[in-house]
Parts: structure tokens; C-alpha cells; sequence
């Protein structure tokens, strides 16, 4: 069992896609009325959902707490207490080094958020989904095309055939040329951006494998994705979730890399020696 120090909506939201009907409904109601619920007892929760007590309370355990008062005093924490000398707000008035402070802190703290969210099954089914794929086609758009473009960077090394395109129209077009021996990559930040929604029908349509990366778990992409890996990222004022959330995202290539290549161990570290022979061209 956690503390309350655990953070409630980042574990609504990690665990949504695992919700059954009944919980989806309480974990919406929470998401959209966070300032609300810290105010309401457990009977006018179950009043207002038309959901039983027991329904409400079994959820509040299901996300990690012993029960409804404990996920609210969480909940308070997270949504009443300003969190400080993290996401704290940056004036205009501040220093340069003040800035710089505030920008490391939050960047620390997405980055503790998003890893303390992970769900270690998920990630050992998309690093086996990876290993088991013929191709793999890192997605993304705007900010998180350029995740996309990193993690093609990274991937290369493991001598595994990966693709990835900062072009939509091109993404969509190598998107209809994959097999079902394949597997997706899809990195947004909402998961509801048209042009990656585009490309996830069409991989639907030719039943490739998908995997998502995302920061909302209520979305259009993680309704639809075989597995959803999440961030946890804040927005400002000066500082657009578009900053933090790549941090998060890189994180979790990173984390994806990193087993694939412990994974294909002797495979891989021999793929690696040739990327390093190669690039030796490139140095004086």
C-alpha cells in the first residue's frame, strides 16, 4: 500500500486503460472535478455517479489507497498545495540563475513523476513487442516528432531495421506500407493529434501491433493502442507542457533502448560495435 504522498490523478490516469466501466466513470469524475471531490464524502460520490460505496471505495484501493478519506487528503496535497521550488510559477522579475533553477527542478521532478507512474508489466511488453518485430516505426508530430527522430537515433544501434519520418504525409504513406510483423511507435503528447490519429487508423486497418506514448491516458490514442507507456508532465506560464513532457518521453525511449539491447544481448552488442565502426569514419 502507498502513502499519501502518491500522486492520485497520475495513478488515475496510468491505469485507466485497466478500469472496468463502473471505475472509468469515478476516475472521469475525478480527472474533470479534482477541486470538487476533495470536498464531497463518499455517499454524494456514490449519490451522484449512481455508483454503489463499495464500487467507490474498492477504486480508491484499486489506485493504491486504503480507502476514499486517504485518496482525498492526496488529492488535496496535489491539487490545493502548491508544489514549491518545482513547478513553481517563473516571473518575470526573476534572475537568470533563478529561472535556470526553477527549469532544472521541474525537469527533475517530471522526469520522478513519470517514473514513479511506469507500470513495469506495459514496458515488458513493448520492449518483447520490440524484440519480436521484423520492423519498427518510431511516430510523431510537432514536438514529439522530433522524440520520434531521437529514439530512430538510438534504435539504430540495436541492429534492428527502424524507421522514422518528420514528414506526415510521408509517415502516413510508410504507415500502409507495414505488415502485421511490425510494430508502431507513437509518441504524443495529448494522444489526440489528427495527423498521429491519421496514421494509428491505418495501422488499425492493416492490424499492426501499436504502441503508445503519451501523457493523458484518457485519449483517442490510448483507447485504441495494444500498449500505452505514460509521462506526467505540468504546464506554466513560460514553460508549455510541449518542454517538459519530451523530457519524460525521452526518458522512456531511453528505458525501452536500454532493455532491447539488454534483451538481445550479444546480438545487439554486436550491432553496437559496427555503429561504432562506422561513426570512427566520421572522426579525425
Amino acid at each position: 500500500m502507498v502513502n499519501n504522498n502518491q500522486h492520485c490523478l497520475a495513478s488515475i490516469r496510468s491505469n485507466y486503460g485497466k478500469f472496468s466501466d463502473k471505475e472509468k466513470i469515478i476516475a472521469d469524475f475525478i480527472l474533470e472535478n479534482p477541486q470538487k471531490i476533495i470536498h464531497h464524502t463518499i455517499n454524494q460520490v456514490s449519490e451522484k455517479l449512481g455508483i454503489a460505496e463499495s464500487t467507490v471505495f474498492r477504486f480508491c484501493q484499486r489506485i493504491g489507497f486504503k480507502g476514499f478519506q486517504a485518496m482525498k487528503i492526496a488529492l488535496a496535497a496535489e491539487v490545493v498545495t502548491p508544489i514549491k521550488d518545482i513547478h513553481e510559477k517563473i516571473n518575470e522579475k526573476d534572475s537568470i540563475g533563478t529561472i535556470t533553477e526553477k527549469i532544472f527542478r521541474s525537469n527533475v521532478k517530471t522526469i520522478e513523476d513519470t517514473l514513479h507512474i511506469q507500470d513495469e508489466v506495459m514496458i515488458g511488453e513493448a520492449v518483447e513487442a520490440i524484440l519480436q518485430a521484423r520492423k519498427i516505426q518510431f511516430f510523431g508530430s510537432g514536438g514529439s516528432a522530433l522524440v520520434a527522430l531521437d529514439a530512430y537515433h538510438k534504435f539504430i544501434r540495436s541492429g534492428i531495421d527502424v524507421s522514422a519520418n518528420l514528414d506526415s504525409h510521408m509517415q502516413i504513406m510508410s504507415a500502409s506500407q507495414m505488415t502485421n510483423e511490425d510494430v508502431a511507435v507513437l509518441i504524443s503528447h495529448s494522444g489526440s493529434t489528427k495527423d498521429l490519429l491519421d496514421i494509428l487508423q491505418v495501422l488499425k486497418e492493416n492490424e499492426i501491433q501499436t504502441i503508445a506514448v503519451t501523457n493523458f491516458a484518457k485519449s483517442p490514442l490510448t483507447e485504441k493502442a495494444d500498449i500505452s507507456l505514460y509521462t506526467v508532465a505540468e504546464e506554466t506560464d513560460f514553460r508549455s507542457e510541449a518542454l517538459s513532457s519530451r523530457i519524460a518521453q525521452l526518458s522512456i525511449i531511453d528505458a525501452l533502448y536500454t532493455n532491447v539491447m539488454i534483451a538481445n544481448n550479444e546480438a545487439g552488442q554486436e550491432a553496437l560495435q559496427k555503429m561504432r565502426k562506422g561513426i570512427s569514419l566520421k572522426r579525425l
